[in-house]
């Protein structure tokens, strides 16, 4: 069965190729969703899957690609909407 997490990841992650790197992320885990850049300088990604996915694509998140910085991860628990069947990179 399937959960959705919502994620806020803060540092040096706009401008270094984040976005892609989560898509590929995403790919691997097989989660769908979405990752987009925030005025506020943080990434938003929403993930559906299953929960041992979600825990992998988290901690692919947390490295993030070679030139960003995660200093945080915010995690929220949200319900799964399912209107998401492949991962995107939002403008």
């Amino acid at each position: 069965m399937n959960i959705a997490r919502r994620f806020f990841i803060s540092g040096e992650v706009q401008g270094v190729g984040y976005r892609f790197f989560a898509q590929r992320a995403a790919a691997r885990h097989q989660i769908t969703g979405y990752v987009r850049n925030l005025p506020d300088g943080r990434v938003e990604v929403w993930a559906e899957g299953m929960p041992a996915n979600i825990e992998g694509f988290k901690k692919d998140l947390a490295t993030g690609p070679r030139l960003a910085i995660v200093e945080k991860i915010e995690e929220v628990a949200v319900e799964p909407t399912g209107q998401y069947t492949s991962f995107l990179i939002e403008r």
